[in-house]
């Protein structure tokens, strides 16, 4: 026995120590492989299968479509068999849509949401398209040079002379979702003119529809649907409508009449500054204000202003404010924000160290709804929530 070596061991014990020939898998299986596997991850992080309705986020439809499509093929369920420990291959039940007889590998592929022409890289997303995910990317149609920019270029001056003076202010898109003719909106940080809306069309939905052209104030043009424009807007953060001049009063519910006296603008700033962690956080760090006078004249040598954190800055929103006592309304917005003050130190001209107390690591959705709090008196009793991003009841 002291002689046995380990490999009599183990055949004494029944291990077969021949090795197993493991069947190679073809691209295509590695691909449907990669594919599921992010299915199974969003089932794990979830609690459930994904869901394709219309108001789930794009990667979930993605991922619903996907799985209808493996449960329709019996050689990926088999092939998917030991992986799928959630069951969600189990068609029991379930609503699966049938392909046609002469799918090839090709055509059930497309169906999968899979280029079979990409070998390289399949675990990565972008090689793994569905229908849904097509139509997602026809959002926002590609920007092309605007050869006669140079005739829109007034417009956008004076669109931009209109915020920074307070003549104009900006809106949550979805406070209104109609898209014409004439409208500018903020889209990923660009000023965009709705310069022509074309024939009207039905949309897949049923719904009416139209080609647009779409001016954008980086000198570029694009041709997007109407529903594409709107479903930028909504899926962007930023996206906002600009106002027309005169268009009333921050709180909808006081009227313009002689008592109510306007005693200020809330205003929001973006920084230009190329700091590495300015510019990292560009769209969450937020300076956000309150003037009695013009907030252009506010903002003038932002650069050379260490309260600007020494740099240009985007006016990203301003609200008319009226009848509010403004040096209390401002310190009640700092200390519903206080947990999130970006607390940094900066030198000023002389090389005094001045520490900035009005910018926030805040999205702009939130500070959507602390003007809409201010508007119905609920502010006082809010706090904002870091680990949820929101505001919560103190």
């Amino acid at each position: 026995m002291a002689d046995m070596t380990d490999d009599d061991i183990l055949a004494e014990l029944g291990v077969d120590l021949t090795p197993k020939t493991v069947r190679a898998r073809s691209p295509r299986e590695e691909r449907i492989i990669a594919g599921f596997e992010d299915i199974a991850k969003f089932r794990d992080e979830h609690g459930r299968a994904p869901l394709a309705s219309e108001d789930r986020d794009i990667f979930e439809r993605l991922y619903a479509v996907r799985l209808d499509r493996l449960r329709a093929q019996p050689d990926s369920v088999a092939l998917l068999a030991d992986m799928d420990v959630y069951g969600l291959l189990d068609v029991s039940g379930a609503n699966v849509e049938p392909l046609a007889d002469n799918l090839d590998d090709s055509a059930l592929l497309a169906e999968l949401g899979i280029d079979d022409t990409l070998t390289d890289d399949i675990t990565q997303l972008r090689n793994v398209r569905s229908n849904v995910e097509r139509k997602a990317a026809e959002e926002v149609a590609t920007a092309n040079r605007c050869d006669d920019f140079a005739s829109f270029k007034p417009l956008f001056d004076r669109i931009e002379a209109d915020l920074a003076s307070g003549a104009r202010v900006t809106r949550s898109f979805g406070r209104d979702a109609g898209v014409d003719q004439g409208d500018f909106f903020i889209l990923r940080g660009q000023l965009a003119y709705v310069a022509e809306v074309g024939d009207l069309t039905k949309a897949p939905n049923g719904q009416n529809d139209a080609r647009l052209r779409v001016i954008y104030s980086n000198g570029t043009e694009s041709n997007l649907l109407r529903w594409s424009l709107q479903r930028a807007l909504y899926k962007d953060d930023s996206g906002r409508r600009v106002t027309e001049p005169d268009a009333g009063p921050l709180f909808d519910s006081v009227p313009d009449e002689p008592d109510h006296l306007s005693t200020g603008t809330l205003y929001v700033l973006r920084s230009r500054s190329t700091h590495p962690t300015i510019a990292a956080n560009r769209d969450l760090i937020h300076k956000i204000g309150i003037t009695g006078g013009s907030v252009a004249a506010r903002i003038s040598g932002a650069a050379d202003d260490a309260t600007y954190l020494l740099a240009d800055v985007d006016v990203i929103a301003t609200y008319k404010l009226y009848d509010v006592n403004r040096p209390k309304l401002e310190a009640l917005i700092h200390r519903v924000l206080h947990s999130v003050r970006y607390d940094v130190e900066i030198p000023d001209r002389f090389g005094k160290p001045v520490r900035p107390r009005e910018w926030f690591m805040v999205p702009l959705p939130v500070i959507d709804e602390i003007v809409e709090r201010i508007a119905d008196k609920t502010l006082s009793d809010m706090k904002y929530d870091r680990k949820t991003a929101s505001l919560v009841r103190e």
